[in-house]
């Protein structure tokens, strides 16, 4: 007789993965590769980050920490906020996850219920829908376009909601794929509208810090109730780290701090012992979002002469969002064509909107500036 197979685990792969393997094969054969596919910082985490964990592993145990995460860097991301973003956030209700992800994983168990509806945008990170989907929770798409610089709007949530209850909204302001952003009147509108209408609000804001016009907007400065999450994957250089946090809403404190007893006893201790020191090297972070911001300003430049005329804002982030119907109408082909003939390495739209992905793609600029700009070279070329 067959085994059982679980019904949690079908859920669609991250592409962006299915790139970086191809782009690993290519590179293994000898041919070049100009890494535009992945969202990782291209530079290793600041000096001090590195020196601390020297430090820690000469001095300290490495053994389990409280679940919650060690109270000096809860205490540290709590200045962060008062220090960044002006905003008092209780070192208490300051929860250090395994990544992000990890993060997310604790909101959503804590926050929902199976069958709860939870509504994103499209086009946005695959790997909300995918969490929702594996732990029984529906995630509602709520498409957007240009109109509303790709980011969820109360007139939106009126339509998805008149289709069926909606139980939570997140957002994600930088926005992973597009890097649009919410000024401070847009957010301000989205919490008045889930605090009315008792929608739980998620506030993603891992990319915070890589801004480029505008700063972005906490959503801890207009909501005690709204569940955020960031990282010190992007700003703070430290993807393999695998560390984040979240701000929690108070009746949310001991739930998430059960489930992560149980799932996680708790987040990487030397990763904790080092990341205490990053708030200290902001003067290196800058000079990387200094070449970020080259980086973009070369991409928006030249990505319209190889073709790629019709480009999201990119407000934040490190990512440009290529509408490029009027080249493909198979967006994952047209990448792998790319990739094989290029040597330029992007991620099909599919991953980020699955109704109208076909059609378009994401460039990521994390990288050197240098292989940047050889990619777009190589993409004029290739286009011309």
């Amino acid at each position: 007789m067959a085994l059982k197979i679980g019904s949690r685990g079908a859920i669609p792969p991250f592409i962006v993965m299915e790139v970086m393997n191809a782009a690993a094969e290519r590179e293994a054969s000898g041919g070049a590769v100009y890494h535009l596919e992945v969202g990782q910082p291209g530079t290793p985490a600041p000096k001090g980050v590195i020196e601390a964990a020297h430090r820690a592993l000469d001095q300290e145990r490495i053994g389990y920490t409280v679940a919650l995460g060690v109270p000096a860097l809860r205490q540290a991301i709590a200045r962060h906020y008062s220090d960044f973003y002006g905003v008092d956030v209780p070192a208490r209700r300051v929860v250090v996850t395994t990544g992000s992800s990890g993060a997310f994983i604790l909101g959503f168990l804590a926050a929902f219920d199976p069958g709860d509806r939870v509504a994103l945008a499209a086009p946005g990170y695959p790997c909300y829908r995918h969490i929702l989907t594996a732990l029984g929770i529906v995630p509602v798409e709520i498409e957007t376009g240009p109109s509303e610089r790709y980011q969820p709007t109360p007139e939106k949530l009126d339509e998805a909601r008149a289709e069926g209850e909606i139980d939570g909204l997140i957002v994600a302001s930088p926005s992973n794929p597009t890097g649009t952003m919410l000024d401070e009147p847009a957010m301000r509108r989205l919490v008045d509208y889930c605090r009315r209408e008792g929608i739980r609000l998620v506030s993603d804001e891992i990319y915070h810090g890589v801004t480029y016009d505008f700063a972005a907007t906490t959503a801890a400065a207009l909501s005690d109730e709204a569940l955020i999450v960031n990282s010190f994957s992007k700003y703070f250089s430290m993807t393999g780290w695998r560390l984040g946090w979240m701000v929690v809403p108070e009746d949310l404190l001991r739930p998430i701090e059960s489930l992560a007893q149980n799932l996680f006893i708790s987040p990487p201790t030397l990763s904790q012992q080092a990341a205490i020191a990053a708030f200290d090297c902001h003067e290196e972070l800058q000079g990387n979002l200094r070449r970020y911001a080259e980086s973009r300003a070369l991409l928006q430049r030249e990505l319209p002469k190889a073709g790629f005329t019709e480009l999201a804002p990119g407000d934040g982030a490190f990512y440009l969002y290529a509408d490029i119907g009027h080249l493909t109408n198979d967006s994952q082909d047209f990448c792998a064509r790319m990739l094989a003939e290029t040597g330029a390495a992007a991620t099909p739209g599919l991953d980020f909107d699955g109704a109208r992905g076909h059609r378009t793609m994401r460039f990521s600029y994390a990288g050197a500036t240098e292989e940047v700009a050889a990619a777009a070279q190589a993409l004029k070329r290739w286009l011309a």
